[in-house]
């Protein structure tokens, strides 16, 4: 639809351009321009590109004319695993404990008292003490302008051979642990002992 003269704006509506732009633009000279060739390129895509093209294509087109009748109904089966030998193990072990835990006797118990003390430092932990604070006085006051210039070199040392066997064996210890089959070991009965103190802890008791 064409706009008719009254639409056209006025021209105390137009944008004003500022007088300096205005003046290089009426005074600039095209000649100044270079002439220049623009190259068109077209990037062709790699072996690899069109191969990861070709095998997208397919896998969409597998998804797309995939047949669900082509399945097969399966049913699920729920196993429970048993716990082994040292699950057992140590479910009693734990249990033992809490139960050690849970009837305690507090009654047993001996009354004491608490001491406090606040020694007083001794020769060494003074000197110690002064050198710290001479240390820590010798850093806040350090001078840099006694600093000399030196370039910093960065060596990349190969680890020596030990170094290399000691990596070894901790890798084998590590493949023999992530690797340990559970089923090759043993079943174990755990024998509980609650050994009576011997006569010298009786007298050690009754004197503290």
């Amino acid at each position: 639809m064409a706009c008719s003269v009254s639409d056209s704006p006025s021209l105390k509506d137009l944008p004003k351009v500022a007088t300096d732009l205005k003046s290089q633009l009426e005074a600039f000279n095209p000649s100044c321009l270079r002439d220049v060739d623009t190259n068109e390129k077209i990037v062709l895509p790699s072996a690899e590109d069109v191969a990861k093209e070709k095998l997208h294509s397919a896998l969409l087109h597998d998804v797309e004319q995939f047949q669900t009748s082509s399945l097969k109904k399966t049913d699920t089966v729920e196993k429970i695993v048993l716990p082994n030998a040292i699950d057992v193990a140590t479910e009693k072990t734990q249990k033992s404990l809490f139960d050690g835990i849970e009837k305690f006797d507090s009654s047993m118990l001996k009354h004491t008292e608490t001491q406090e003390k606040n020694p007083l430092p001794d020769k060494d932990v003074v000197a110690a003490e002064k050198a710290h604070q001479n240390l820590l006085e010798g850093v806040e006051h350090f001078d840099k302008t006694q600093m000399k210039h030196t370039t910093t070199e960065e060596k990349n040392s190969l680890p020596p051979v030990e170094a290399i066997e000691a990596e070894k064996e901790k890798n084998k210890f590590l493949n023999g642990i992530e690797n340990f089959d559970p089923t090759k070991l043993k079943h174990t009965e755990t024998c509980e002992k609650n050994p009576l103190p011997t006569k010298d802890i009786i007298e050690q008791e009754k004197t503290a």
